[in-house]
């Protein structure tokens, strides 16, 4: 299944990811590296950042026609400026689920509601497709405006976190996260 444009509401829309958009990227990056830092724990520091952004965003890219993963670049309808990004990809901690939800969004345009909408576009498409998925979600017990938005989330989905931790790699050392997963398509 093709990774769809996706138009959330009159503000912005969601397109998949394309190389091009790589300057707005390390913009948006540059503005605020410790928050994409939060959304992509294994950025490292300085220069390297960019050449990973690069190379994540020609991987992205290359995988836009497939099923595993799916990533949206979320823009203004304004003027067409980068707000953030969203995706599922497929670095899982169940064997059970089907893909890991991850959101970054840009430091001007937080806590206006763009991730939760973005979420609901994508998991309505998701179940378009009238199969079971299950999505996880990892975060940092200490984020607590992606608690807030992975709150919301479940409260909206009948998602639930998992009790505990799970370990999730970042720059060589693994620092735990709060796990929760939301089914789709249960059938009820």
């Amino acid at each position: 299944m093709l990774t769809p444009e996706i138009k959330i509401d009159e503000k912005v829309i969601l397109r998949p990811v394309s190389r091009r958009i790589l300057p707005e990227v390390m913009e948006a990056f540059n503005e605020d590296p410790e928050a994409a830092r939060s959304a992509l724990p294994w950025l490292k520091e300085g220069d390297e950042a960019r050449s990973q952004i690069a190379d994540l965003m020609i991987d992205l890219e290359l995988h836009k026609g497939g099923d595993k993963i799916h990533f949206w670049a979320i823009h203004s309808l304004a003027d067409n400026s980068f707000v953030g990004m969203i995706g599922l990809g497929d670095e899982l901690q169940l064997a059970a689920s089907a893909y890991n939800l991850g959101y970054w969004v840009r430091k001007n345009w937080r806590m206006k509601g763009v991730a939760g909408k973005s979420v609901n576009a994508i998991f309505s498409w998701l179940e378009t497709y009238k199969q079971q998925a299950l999505i996880e979600i990892t975060v940092h017990p200490h984020n607590e405006a992606g608690l807030a938005v992975c709150k919301s989330i479940c409260n909206n989905w009948n998602g639930l976190a998992v009790e505990g931790y799970v370990g999730i790699e970042c720059n060589g050392r693994t620092v735990p996260h709060i796990l929760h997963l939301v089914q789709l398509n249960r059938g009820d």
